[in-house]
């Protein structure tokens, strides 16, 4: 299985196909993401690259962890998972009848 990392500090001008050829050169990339804002639909700045063995994780960690790419320096890791959300409702004051609150 493979091991998925984590991409920091990506130039706004980088593609997730210009992202999946450079760690190409560290071994078989299985995916390739750029982290996009959904209100201005520019990259983040960060993505995740899966690479298909832990011994092409470290390969590429070795590689990229502070070399250049697009005029920016990157920061390669091993991505952490993603902690859970807080599963309440979004928005508004949560719901349910007014006099409930008080």
């Amino acid at each position: 299985m493979g091991k998925k990392l984590y991409v920091g500090g990506l130039s706004y001008d980088t593609a997730e196909d210009a992202l999946k050829q450079e760690f190409a050169q560290a071994g078989t990339v299985e995916s390739a993401k750029i982290i996009i804002d959904r209100d201005t639909g520019r990259s983040k700045g960060f993505g995740f690259v899966e690479m298909s063995s832990d011994a092409e994780a470290t390969k590429a960690i070795e590689m990229f962890n502070g070399k250049e790419l697009d005029g920016r320096k990157l920061t390669v890791n091993e991505a952490k998972p993603m902690a859970p959300r807080d599963s309440r409702p979004s928005g508004g004051y949560g719901g349910g009848n007014r006099r409930d609150r008080y």
